[in-house]
């Protein structure tokens, strides 16, 4: 029995001695790494903070997650225990890329546990820091936001930011603004978010605006494709963009998205509203007519027409195709001035459009307040004197494809359809198609073989906030759908200032034709261009 008790004897003093060793390793030879990683959970945004996943899609549904959380390693100092500040700054700062002097005050601060030197650091820095075995330096994994397709829709997912007042990380733009409740959820099966954007399609969009940009020198541009049935978002694409990963390398202002941040005036796009309104009001029909001298002149200013042309006698169908100033006055004249402010007002341009995105603006109809010249009416029947978001545009022409049905814009996958209100009837829904394609046939330039394609140009002057009335700058539009007798998709292509072409038909037409192109094959849709065979 004594040698039992012996080994146990033994047992126990070993165990013992086993945990004091441990103990005092910890307490002692590496109690200042964890009093360090202790100090780290009280640095504002510096821990190992959990936010979902978000992911885009393809046409087949499979997931690609477009924003994780990621591992990086970081290079931090616990200051009282660095021996020499001056000489371990020089050794350090060549490989950290940080200024000596400014590093050897950060090492030198007495009793401070915690400095962040450098983040996200390659491997082969790791190397070369822990090679040097400086006294208070030390490596180690923490986690990060990870973007892996850089600046892909980086408007719309937005970034993270260390919370201002407490521990961890918190949605700065964004979707990850938005649904940053969502994303920290503690239920890990819940705070994941799927969008509706499908991948392959928002890749292609901004590759079409990068091209659109650098041909025509442009100040920024959009790009937005939406189903015009569901109210999903297929793509939202604007310029210049930045890379989430390294947002501190741009400024600021390129955050705010400009699908939703911005609003501007469409130019002739908004004749095919102000048609509608006049189709659904009863004030005119397709077959009704109106003389086109060239020119009209109220409240003692000339509007006229972008090509200088009188055009004579012509159908409704005809100011659509030709996109006749002129005409579209006429429309609104018939209307009357307090029925055609009520159709905009239905409208929603002065309304949010409900979508998930933060700092959404609304449109203005200003120029049409109490007491407005008839001048001011009359231009704002093309799309001069109203403002609104491009996002907002392309819902009101998603509506038209929608046969009158105005629907709310969704991003997230998991939110069903939903009907906002009807604005116009069906019959002026599908009258004001039957024009919209038809300008596209005659036109040329957006038309594909087999397919019936609506759609109108819009070219608008830019307002100049200093001197009043208009610069001489323009921003080119273009919106449709297609296929028109059975719409899969709405397009809206808008740039900023391009050199060297006057108009839209030039720019911006040219580019909505080649993504509608590539939308038509890359979800196989059937040719319907015989329900249209009449408008060629």
């Amino acid at each position: 029995m004594k040698w039992r008790f012996s080994l146990i004897y033994f047992v126990f003093f070993a165990s013992f001695a086993f945990l004091a060793f441990h103990i005092y390793n910890l307490q002692i030879e590496q109690g200042s790494y964890y009093r360090a990683k202790a100090a780290q959970r009280n640095i504002p945004g510096f821990r190992d903070d959990s936010r979902g996943t978000i992911f885009f899609r393809d046409k087949f549904d499979n997931l690609i997650p477009v924003a994780l959380t990621k591992e990086y390693p970081v290079v931090y100092a616990v200051p009282k225990e660095v021996v020499n500040p001056k000489a371990t700054a020089k050794n350090l700062a060549p490989i950290l890329d940080i200024d000596a002097e400014r590093l050897a005050v950060m090492l030198g601060k007495p009793n401070d546990q915690y400095e962040l030197l450098r983040a996200k650091v390659s491997a082969e820095t790791v190397q070369s820091v822990q090679s040097l075995k400086l006294p208070g330096i030390y490596v180690r994994e923490q986690n990060f936001r990870f973007y892996p397709f850089a600046d892909l829709a980086a408007h719309l997912l937005g970034f993270v930011g260390a919370k201002s007042d407490e521990v961890g990380l918190k949605g700065r733009y964004g979707v990850e603004l938005s649904y940053n409740d969502q994303l920290t959820k503690s239920d890990l099966e819940d705070r994941d978010l799927l969008l509706t954007v499908d991948r392959n399609v928002q890749t292609r969009a901004e590759d079409i605006l990068s091209r659109l940009m650098t041909a025509y020198e442009a100040t920024g541009g959009t790009v937005i494709v939406q189903e015009p049935i569901t109210g999903k978002i297929v793509a939202m694409a604007s310029a210049p963009t930045f890379d989430p990963n390294d947002y501190g390398s741009s400024p600021v202002g390129v955050f705010l998205n400009p699908a939703v941040q911005a609003v501007y005036e469409p130019g002739s796009i908004f004749k095919v509203l102000t048609m509608a309104a006049g189709l659904d009001s009863g004030k005119i029909t397709p077959e009704t007519t109106f003389v086109d001298s060239g020119s009209l002149t109220l409240n003692q200013k000339t509007i006229r027409n972008w090509d200088l042309k009188a055009h004579g006698k012509v159908v409704m169908s005809e100011i659509i195709e030709q996109s006749i100033n002129t005409g579209a006055a006429f429309v609104e004249r018939q209307i009357g001035q307090a029925l055609f402010k009520k159709y905009l007002e239905s409208f929603d341009i002065t309304s949010l459009s409900g979508v998930e995105l933060p700092g959404e603006l609304s449109g203005s109809l200003r120029s049409l307040k109490p007491g407005a010249s008839e001048i001011n009416y009359a231009t704002a029947a093309f799309g001069q004197g109203v403002a609104l978001t491009p996002l907002r545009l392309t819902t009101l022409i998603s509506a038209i494809a929608n046969k009158g049905i105005l629907m709310k814009p969704l991003i997230n996958a998991r939110e069903s359809p939903a009907e906002v209100k009807r604005i116009f009837s069906e019959t002026a829904a599908l009258e004001v198609t039957k024009m919209m394609v038809s300008a596209v046939r005659k036109a040329h330039v957006a038309d594909i073989p087999h397919y019936a394609i609506a759609g109108k140009t819009g070219t608008a002057q830019v307002p100049d906030f200093k001197k009043g009335g208009y610069s001489g700058d323009y921003i080119h539009s273009y919106a449709g759908f297609f296929p028109a007798n059975n719409p899969r998709f709405t397009i809206l292509v808008k740039l900023d200032k391009p050199k060297g072409a006057t108009l839209a038909g030039a720019t911006v037409v040219p580019a909505f034709k080649e993504l509608a192109d590539f939308l038509l094959n890359y979800y196989t849709i059937p040719p319907d261009d015989l329900a249209y065979e009449g408008t060629r």
